[in-house]
């Protein structure tokens, strides 16, 4: 019996507010549908604007894939895990631990054991920066327009910004380049795994997602790779994001 039920995993400087078009979707072709919020994320994007939680300055790696794990522990049967961006990155440590029946990674962060390009870590400084402790992050207008809603005009982008932006943990966006448990073990066989890429992403460039599918050498598990051209770093929220989710849906069917 194929899968039905499946994990939508927000990433960073969105919650999971932000997968409301894909779970309305998904579950219009009979799937059940769950949109977590990780540790300190949850809530409308407006008023966590506003009202930054604490919470987030201890929120890191280990707190939000335990949180995943104890939704997906409590399902009937084992999800298909569908992330975007850091959300990406928990697809590939919960397919890494045996927790789910395929992971379609999405614009999706690396494991420690791969060393993001320049570029990226250029772009995502402002969150990362080692000099602000653990402070919480709040991206601004012009941040978002260069790194998520590049395919915008700044007025559109600054739309976007007042009802998808949210405050950031920066320890959680630090945590990836440290712990021992953002390591993956590449070469073990693991269920099927689909990475899909913007052509015009500013924060992870397709040709980075492409290395990252590449890393896994198990020749006995599926691991695909698809890149959608002109989109960015906000594939899933842009005008076209129903043709990726329709690949994503085409794809599932095929491979569980």
């Amino acid at each position: 019996m194929k899968t039905k039920t499946i994990v939508f995993i927000h990433g960073l400087f969105v919650n999971n507010t932000s997968w409301k078009e894909w779970k309305t979707y998904f579950e219009a072709q009979g799937y059940t549908v769950h949109t977590p919020s990780n540790p300190g994320h949850g809530g409308d994007p407006v008023y966590l604007k506003n009202n930054i939680p604490g919470e987030l300055r201890h929120v890191g790696f280990d707190d939000t894939v335990d949180n995943l794990v104890k939704l997906i522990d409590s399902l009937p049967e084992k999800p298909i895990v569908i992330g975007h961006s850091f959300g990406g990155l928990m697809v590939q440590k919960l397919i890494d631990m045996g927790k789910a029946a395929a992971g379609i990674s999405i614009d999706g962060a690396p494991p420690k054991n791969i060393m993001a390009p320049f570029s990226t870590i250029k772009i995502v400084w402002p969150v990362v920066n080692f000099f602000k402790g653990n402070s919480p992050y709040m991206g601004t207008k012009e941040w978002y327009h260069k790194a998520f809603f590049n395919n915008y005009s700044k007025e559109e982008s600054d739309r976007l910004y007042e009802t998808v932006a949210v405050p950031e943990s920066r320890k959680l966006a630090k945590d990836p380049l440290f712990k021992a448990s953002a390591k993956l073990d590449l070469k073990k066989p693991h269920q099927p795994l689909l990475f899909i890429a913007g052509s015009n992403d500013h924060i992870f460039p397709a040709a980075f997602s492409k290395k990252i599918a590449g890393a896994y050498k198990d020749p006995g598990s599926i691991v695909d790779f698809k890149e959608f051209a002109g989109r960015s770093h906000f594939i899933c929220g842009e005008k076209n994001w129903k043709e990726v989710a329709e690949y994503v849906l085409g794809w599932i069917q095929k491979n569980t």
